[in-house]
């Protein structure tokens, strides 16, 4: 009903695309309606532990709400389709004190997360990665560097978007072994939950213009300091993100 009622009536509006204007995007007519009803039907979070928020369903059901979402309106599938693998990189690498920050709003869909491998001088290459992390001695690290084509990397269909970014340490070995895995919020969440929303924590510059999947967003990610957090081992960064490629590929 869900997929009939909301997504297949609005599958023409993502031909509109996203706007972006002062470095916020707006998604097509609709498209936030929709992804509030989602919401509050419980969907984000079906297959995720009940600890953290989630129904603990057997994760068939979750690949087949998301079968039924992508076939009917595959770009607006994307959004919800990021933070599943957001949320399974989390679970299965992050400290249970991440976890504990993080996992609740995205398995609610309050917040949504996405990926950021790419930059401009490497591609695909992630040998080339240059995006740098410096301990900060509290446990947090600065991140500082530019990721681009980073799909639903800023919308307005959702309060807070998590981002899992590589990034490399500063005495870290070159090439793949040395690339680091980070959890970087858009806005900070301070010592109560509330989001500091004083300062964005993630800049976007602008968004691709694109042949298809307009309603995407595609981003470039600029992290001037943000504050991030190390997911799972130093240097292990691309062993943990394959949970992530993986799972969204």
């Amino acid at each position: 009903k869900f997929v009939e009622n909301a997504l297949i009536p609005i599958y023409k509006e993502g031909d509109d695309g996203c706007i972006f204007q002062d470095g916020e995007v707006t998604t097509p007519k609709g498209w936030k309606e929709a992804y509030q009803a989602f919401c509050e039907a419980g969907w984000p979070g079906l297959s995720m532990p009940p600890k953290y928020g989630g129904q603990g369903m057997p994760y068939s059901l979750t690949l087949v709400k998301t079968e039924l979402c992508a076939t009917a309106n595959w770009t607006w599938q994307m959004y919800p389709g990021l933070s599943m693998g957001c949320m399974e990189t989390v679970q299965l690498h992050a400290s249970e004190p991440l976890k504990d920050m993080f996992l609740p709003k995205l398995s609610s869909g309050e917040w949504t997360g996405v990926m950021d491998l790419t930059e401009s001088q490497a591609g695909t290459d992630l040998n080339q990665v240059k995006t740098k992390a410096v301990p900060v001695g509290d446990g947090t690290y600065l991140i500082t560097g530019e990721k681009i084509f980073i799909s639903c990397g800023e919308h307005d269909m959702s309060e807070n978007v998590v981002h899992i970014v590589l990034a490399r340490l500063p005495d870290a070995p070159p090439g793949t072994r040395g690339i680091s895995l980070f959890l970087v919020p858009k806005w900070i969440v301070g010592p109560d939950g509330e989001l500091q929303k004083d300062k964005k924590n993630v800049q976007v510059s602008g968004i691709e213009h694109k042949m298809g999947i307009k309603g995407s967003s595609t981003c470039v990610c600029v992290f001037d300091q943000s504050v991030g957090y190390l997911i799972g081992r130093e240097n292990k960064g691309l062993k943990h993100m394959f949970t992530f490629m993986n799972l969204a590929r």
